[in-house]
């Protein structure tokens, strides 16, 4: 990759940690994550390693930006339509869909950052608490829909509740606002559920697992949110338009 290509950008605000990220998600997609390395950026980017060590110490360092970018992104692209939405009038139904559509089109369009957070572990590489508060993007846009149907009476009341005492971690109750009244003192748990339900959606259609399976792809997704949104008593409306 020509680095003269990014650093001739009119942009005064580029640095040499963007140039070497963006030179590294190149190699994300030659690569792979797990083949990403400082003498490869090096290599491929003519800047001399001692220069990337300077930014970027060690690859794992290097990962993690990575990884915080990719996160921000695609929440950014979930804010971007909740907004949309929300600006629109749209139901909390609507608003789900419009944001999951967008984390799709954000994971088809950005593959290699969407295997790199949700793929298989990179070897020898643990994420540092670093990346959370960006991991926890995603999740807090679902939160904050469904938090809003149910203040709008919206959600239908949960067939059963979750047996036993709560599940939940003090961060998850924290991200939701707290927990719930009965007969909704578990929509917490269902909306991990959704979230979970979601990225294995993704991790389906990013990796080609439902291609053969479904003769249109687009629209099993929106079917299947509107199925998942069942569980925490969310009516997605397939026919309306949310972009």
């Amino acid at each position: 990759m020509d680095v003269s290509a990014i650093s001739s950008n009119d942009d005064e605000d580029i640095t040499p940690a963007v140039v070497i990220k963006d030179i590294a998600r190149h190699q994300l997609v030659k690569l792979g994550a797990s083949g990403l390395s400082l003498e490869a950026v090096s290599r491929d980017s003519g800047i001399p390693v001692a220069d990337v060590e300077a930014v970027f110490p060690h690859r794992d360092d290097l990962l993690t930006a990575l990884v915080i970018d990719a996160y921000d992104a695609s929440a950014e692209a979930m804010e971007q339509a909740d907004a949309a939405a929300v600006g629109a009038g749209a139901s909390g139904g609507a608003r789900l869909l419009a944001v999951t559509r967008a984390l799709r089109q954000w994971s088809f369009d950005n593959t290699a950052e969407f295997t790199l957070i949700y793929g298989s572990p990179v070897p020898d590489y643990h994420a540092p608490q670093d990346t959370v508060p960006s991991a926890s993007r995603t999740p807090a846009v679902l939160a904050g829909i469904v938090r809003a149907a149910l203040e709008a009476g919206e959600l239908a009341p949960p067939r059963r509740a979750v047996p036993g005492p709560p599940l939940l971690l003090p961060e998850a109750t924290l991200l939701f606002g707290g927990v719930p009244e009965a007969p909704f003192s578990d929509i917490i748990e269902r909306g991990i559920v959704l979230w979970s339900n979601l990225i294995g959606l993704l991790v389906f259609q990013v990796f080609s697992r439902t291609h053969d399976s479904v003769r249109d792809e687009v629209a099993f997704f929106d079917y299947a949110i509107a199925v998942a949104a069942e569980s925490i008593g969310l009516e997605v409306p397939l026919a309306e338009k949310t972009d």
